[in-house]
This record gives structure tokens, C-alpha cells and sequence, in this order.
């Protein structure tokens, strides 16, 4: 499985999923558009700064509140190449895997990573490596059938393959 690589934008604990998708955009069907509102209310300038590949980092309890399958699919469609936090709502951290969108639980690369560093994230060896400091954080890797899924791009089509 490919690393993750890019520029960090930082928030912190409890980004629920109403700020990662704002409920009255619910009823735009395409998904870029729906996208174009990613974040707006915790950051209005999140998806000008986002460039293909950045890197989320949050804290404590990333994804919480409404259990809808927007929030990690307008950051995946914005480009976001992985979330990093100390931890993630149960279920946000299953729709970003079924959806294929890699999330990385560090507590110790959560708090100390900055906004604006650059990072790297090997998710063959479970390393980050914030570039900007040159300090690693170790994260436990995908075991292999989780890296074919965020390869092949989520669930439905990992047991489409496999048939």
C-alpha cells in the first residue's frame, strides 16, 4: 500500500461529523459539490488550503455524532489522504475503511504534529514521520486484507474482487 504524504491541517478533539458536513448540504446528490462544503464550518478556507494528498490530523473522538457516510467521503473527495487522531468515533473509523479513506489512530503523533508540517505515513511499516521535525510515531499497520481494501477502494469493491 502506497504512504501518505502532504501538508497537515490540524483540529482538535470532538470534530463531529456535523462540522466535517455541514446536515444542510445532505440533500446535494454529486459528490464533488457536496464535498465543496467539507469542514466549512470549523475552517471556511479548509478546502482552498487542502491540497490532493494533505494530511488530517485531529484529537480525541474524530468523526463523533450523526453516524452518516458523508463526513469521510467529503474529506476522501477533497483530496485528504489520510486522518491521523488519538482517536475515532466507532462508527466514522468503519465508513472511512469501507469507503477506503486511510485513519490512523497516534495519540502521541495527534498532539504533537503541528498545523502546517509536513508528514509521511507508512502504512506498511505503522510510521509516521513528521518531516518538518524528523520525528517518527509509531501507529500499528494495516494487516494486509485491510491495506488491499483502502488499495481497491473500500469495501464493496474488495468483495467484488474477491468473487
Amino acid at each position: 500500500m502506497q504512504a501518505a504524504e502532504g501538508k497537515v491541517l490540524k483540529y482538535g478533539d470532538n470534530v463531529d461529523t456535523d462540522v466535517i458536513i455541514p446536515a444542510r448540504y445532505l440533500a446535494i446528490q454529486d459528490k464533488e459539490e457536496l464535498a465543496s462544503h467539507a469542514m466549512e464550518d470549523i475552517d471556511p478556507e479548509f478546502r482552498s488550503k487542502l491540497m490532493a494528498g494533505d494530511i488530517v490530523v485531529g484529537g480525541k473522538n474524530f468523526g463523533c455524532g450523526s453516524s452518516r457516510e458523508h463526513a469521510p467521503q467529503v474529506l476522501q473527495t477533497s483530496g485528504v489522504g489520510c486522518v491521523i487522531a488519538e482517536s475515532f468515533a466507532r462508527i466514522f473509523y468503519r465508513n472511512a475503511l469501507n469507503i477506503g479513506l486511510p485513519i490512523v489512530e497516534a495519540p502521541d503523533a495527534a498532539q504533537e504534529i503541528k498545523d502546517g508540517d509536513r508528514v509521511k505515513v507508512d502504512f506498511d511499516a505503522g510510521v509516521i514521520t513528521d518531516e518538518t521535525t524528523g520525528k517518527t510515531y509509531e501507529a500499528a499497520p494495516f494487516p494486509p486484507f485491510l491495506q488491499k481494501m483502502i488499495e481497491v477502494g473500500g469495501l464493496v469493491n474488495y468483495v467484488n474482487e474477491k468473487m
